[in-house]
């Protein structure tokens, strides 16, 4: 199961997915040139660089999905990375495709961000205006009027307190996603 979004005209849904997969298509190629090169010449590819490719292939897919069947994807972005990778399991149980991290990266389209309050101080100013568009779901373990206030700062659709029960927090999504669709 996955959580769908509704989408615009069907015209530039077919539009960004054609240009999605040949962006995904030109990534797999660079990939298989950079294994094909380093089989004929002897030597074996940085690791890291195959990491980048995969990874941005996966982006990639990612967003062909997103175009082709419209669904969105959550971000958990937490300091305690242990912790962000549980709740993403959590929801990746309730049907929500899901991922986890620490690091604040710009946000594609279809995208609900459910951020610790924790990483506000370290964003710099682009960054915080940025999640100030992505209206997050805040979660903290703070209830003080202070981080109440920056969580409005941050223009947050929803704040959840830890230990967050799972099925609030799917709910929130499900809220956000409803606002998207607007």
């Amino acid at each position: 199961m996955r959580r769908f979004v509704e989408s615009g005209t069907g015209s530039s849904r077919k539009a960004e997915l054609a240009a999605a997969l040949h962006r995904l298509r030109s990534t797999l190629a660079r990939l298989k040139a950079e294994l094909e090169l380093a089989e004929m010449d002897a030597r074996a590819p940085s690791t890291k660089d195959l990491m980048r490719d995969v990874s941005e292939a996966l982006d990639l897919l990612g967003a062909a999905e997103s175009a082709a069947f419209d669904f969105a994807i959550v971000v958990v972005l937490d300091d305690d990375a242990r912790l962000a990778e549980l709740t993403a399991r959590g929801l990746r149980r309730l049907g929500y495709e899901a991922e986890s991290g620490r690091d604040w990266r710009s946000r594609r389209d279809h995208e609900v961000i459910v951020f610790d309050l924790g990483l506000a101080q370290s964003l710099p100013a682009d960054q915080r205006s940025a999640l100030r568009s992505a209206r997050p779901i805040v979660v903290t373990g703070a209830t003080d009027p202070a981080s109440r206030a920056l969580a409005a700062s941050l223009n947050a659709s929803d704040f959840l307190v830890k230990p967050v029960d799972l099925q609030e927090l799917a709910a929130a999504i499900d809220r956000n996603i409803a606002i998207e669709r607007i």
